[in-house]
């Protein structure tokens, strides 16, 4: 049976791979500063979902201060979601950072990896 140029490279791939996922597992640190992101972002959604349960029993409510509460509440909501696209942002790029310091890459180099 010939060498399969393609299956060779799956398995080199998943090599690769494996190797990766050893090297983050064996990591504390890493775990460590995505799990306090994670709660971080899971924070702000729970006190997302009070807010929309307040919203909607003021509307349910007709009453028109709730009405005008329901301004202010919308407003932190609106907050909240920009504070969740940051969150997701920066444990984008921490997450990118700690891939290309595992594999020797330079991403101010466009991943090229670095001598020496």
């Amino acid at each position: 049976m010939a060498n399969n140029p393609t299956t060779n490279a799956n398995k080199k791939l998943k090599h690769h791979r494996n190797q990766d996922s050893e090297e983050v597992e064996g990591d504390p640190e890493v775990w460590a500063t995505f799990d306090k992101s994670f709660k971080q972002v899971q924070s702000v959604l729970d006190r997302n979902r009070v807010l929309i349960q307040q919203v909607n029993e003021n509307h349910q409510s007709k009453i028109p201060d709730n009405m005008v509460k329901n301004v202010a509440l919308i407003q932190e909501l609106n907050g909240n979601i920009s504070k969740v696209v940051s969150l997701y942002s920066d444990l984008s790029s921490n997450f990118s950072t700690m891939f290309h310091h595992k594999n020797g890459d330079d991403p101010k180099n466009g991943g090229v990896p670095r001598e020496g």
